[in-house]
């Protein structure tokens, strides 16, 4: 029996960005990276990491797109994203990880693992279920989309409202 993991993204940038996703449990983190980075607009070839998590958000190990070359790898060390699967990181809801997508500003999405079900065979996996806002630029956060929500958008028009737009003084 095959398993999909759920994982929700959200960014520190923008409290509007949010995406769902559904991959298998045995998708490697490379091929992980590869899907997230289209689906976000990024470079797939850039330097990139996850990093598995705690509750906090603190690092606890570091997986790279690039194989640093360290033959004796430790629990500490990196290791190459092509050699872990998520299942391998992740096995209860609310386990965490850390996808650094700009490395040289330490700008990172954080995920976490929402549920798991049955594979659904007529789906294609991995799968974007919801994408809410645009997500950062990925090398420069000062060009990233200021994304609002719905609640803001309508709000923006009752700010501009005066009061006084219909009222006429004749009327009294």
């Amino acid at each position: 029996m095959s398993m999909i993991f759920k994982l929700r993204m959200l960014s520190n940038e923008d409290e509007n960005f949010l995406r769902d996703y559904e991959v298998p449990y045995d998708i490697k983190l490379d091929d992980l990276h590869y899907f997230m980075a289209e689906d976000l607009g990024c470079n797939k070839e850039s330097l990139a990491s996850f990093f598995l998590s705690n509750k906090n958000w603190e690092k606890i190990q570091e997986f790279t797109l690039i194989d640093m070359g360290i033959e004796d790898e430790t629990e500490d060390g990196p290791a190459p994203m092509s050699s872990r699967v998520i299942g391998q990181l992740l096995h209860k809801n609310n386990d965490r990880l850390l996808y650094l997508f700009d490395p040289f500003m330490d700008r990172a999405m954080y995920i976490e693992l929402i549920g798991a079900e049955k594979l659904n065979e007529q789906f294609d996996y991995p799968r974007t279920l919801l994408a809410n806002g645009s997500p950062p630029d990925q090398f420069n956060p000062d060009l990233s989309p200021d994304n609002k929500s719905i609640f803001e958008e309508v709000m923006d028009d009752f700010y501009d409202f005066e009061g006084d737009e219909l009222y006429d003084e004749d009327l009294y």
